[in-house]
């Protein structure tokens, strides 16, 4: 997952340099006034999104599988922990009902 996380990141900040270039040569155009910084952010997400939807499609199914084993494993020890406390109550109630 962190491996995934920061190949997006490097993506985007490839995005960046490249936005951040062609905006200040004047190949793109500039922001209104103060929002220059948040023109060329927005614009290299923009970029950078389908880009990594389309060459981290791989390392996007990995993280995803080790997601799936996490949730499936907290799971499973959810239901351990929840049939440990259901036996334990069970005995609780027979030894009860017996005195």
């Amino acid at each position: 997952m962190l491996r995934y996380t920061l190949m997006r990141l490097g993506i985007f900040a490839g995005c960046l340099v490249v936005v951040w270039g062609l905006v200040y040569s004047g190949v793109m155009p500039r922001g209104l006034g103060d929002s220059n910084g948040m023109w060329v952010i927005l614009l290299a997400l923009l970029i950078s999104a389908p880009i990594s939807f389309v060459v981290l499609r791989k390392e996007r199914d990995r993280a995803s599988v080790q997601i799936v084993e996490r949730v499936d494993r907290v799971k499973a020890n959810l239901e351990a922990n929840r049939t440990q406390e259901d036996v334990a109550d069970d005995a609780t109630r027979a030894q009860g009902q017996t005195s």
